[in-house]
């Protein structure tokens, strides 16, 4: 296989989890590549990502890593495999890199679990709510950057499949990223998006208490298997994958705390509902 210049976040998720299978076995890279027959080389480029691998070179390795989880073994192989040239693919060379691994995302996720703080969740953004957030940006974007962005993420809802769990802060809510008219329109989405069946809203009013243990901005996207889950997080620079199993776990137990601490969806809606006739 060739090698590649730019590696997807997909793909050098693949290249981390069989590093972690070689560590894992207590193999050096040298030693795994006598026992596939290729060189060091070879499986330095396989865990960089840089280059691919075949089904029949990967069930290999992870039987020399004496790997018995036959699910997550048969979920690497889709990864190493897939061919999917989504419809991402359109903005690729006018949208940084980080936008395309987030529709690649989606497109993979068996769920999605988000906390929302300060701004409402992207997925669930009016056109007007993103294109305020965006123009926010400093330095500001141009004109053309602007509408790609914009466009990007209302492609992005438009494929949205998965089943969808939010847990909205209050703060979030009463944020007006532009004008009244437009915190309105977010909030009748949002009451609109909260009927639809694979989307669960749940609010935390600022009176409730006991936050300070559960407060934390995230969006946590189902994998095949649950090794292969992952967390996003907002960078200075793009996003920012989070998929060590201990971080996963850690970020578990937060959605957990933080879904516990919430109104139940009912209670969320009717809560919105007030919030709009504040406006």
């Amino acid at each position: 296989m060739g090698t590649r210049r730019e590696p997807t976040a997909r793909q050098l998720r693949l290249a981390t989890e069989l590093r972690r299978l070689r560590d894992a076995a207590g193999l050096s890279a040298r030693q795994a590549a006598a026992l596939l027959g290729v060189n060091s080389v070879q499986i330095s480029q396989i865990e960089s990502g840089i280059s691919g691998v075949s089904e029949e070179r990967l069930r290999r390795l992870a039987s020399h890593y004496a790997c018995a989880d036959g699910p997550f073994v048969d979920a690497l192989v889709t990864m190493a495999t897939d061919r999917t040239r989504g419809w991402w693919e359109e903005f690729r060379g006018v949208l940084p890199h980080a936008f395309l691994d987030l529709a690649e995302l989606d497109h993979n996720a068996t769920f999605l679990r988000e906390v929302a703080i300060v701004y409402v969740p992207g997925l669930l953004q009016t056109e007007g709510y993103a294109r305020e957030v965006f123009s926010s940006r400093i330095p500001e974007l141009t004109a053309d950057e602007l509408e790609w962005r914009v466009r990007h993420r209302m492609a992005r809802q438009g494929k949205a499949a998965f089943p969808h769990q939010v847990v909205i802060h209050e703060a979030a809510l009463r944020i007006r990223v532009g004008d009244r008219a437009g915190a309105r329109a977010q909030l009748a989405w949002l009451l609109q998006l909260s009927e639809a069946e694979r989307i669960t809203l749940r609010v935390v009013p600022f009176d409730l208490d006991g936050f300070a243990t559960a407060s934390s901005t995230m969006a946590y996207a189902g994998g095949p298997v649950a090794k292969l889950d992952t967390v996003v997080r907002d960078a200075p620079h793009g996003s920012l994958f989070i998929d060590s199993e201990a971080q996963l776990d850690v970020y578990r137990t937060r959605f957990r705390r933080i879904e516990a601490l919430s109104l139940d969806p009912g209670r969320s809606r009717d809560f919105i509902h007030r919030l709009t006739k504040e406006l």
